[in-house]
């Protein structure tokens, strides 16, 4: 089940919830109880190991390589 992120606006208390993402936009009170909450955009880390490696170099403008229009099958 994910985890959502939340931040009561009465108290400034930072919060998760883990809950089906059916409820997801349901209310959440704090943990001290109180209604008025906002749920927070949450970064997501994915893929990649934990290498200290830098990050690859994006591929060269003006396509060249394989896939749909990348490399002149479209057109």
């Amino acid at each position: 089940m994910p985890r959502y992120e939340y931040r009561c606006r009465q108290c400034d208390t930072q919060f998760e919830l883990t809950r089906p993402m059916a409820e997801s936009g349901a209310p959440a009170s704090c943990p001290d109880g109180h209604e008025d909450t906002v749920k927070l955009l949450s970064t997501v880390a994915v893929g990649g190991g934990s290498s200290s490696a830098p990050a690859a170099a994006a591929a060269p403008a003006g396509g060249g390589g394989g896939g749909c229009c990348g490399g002149g099958c479209c057109g």
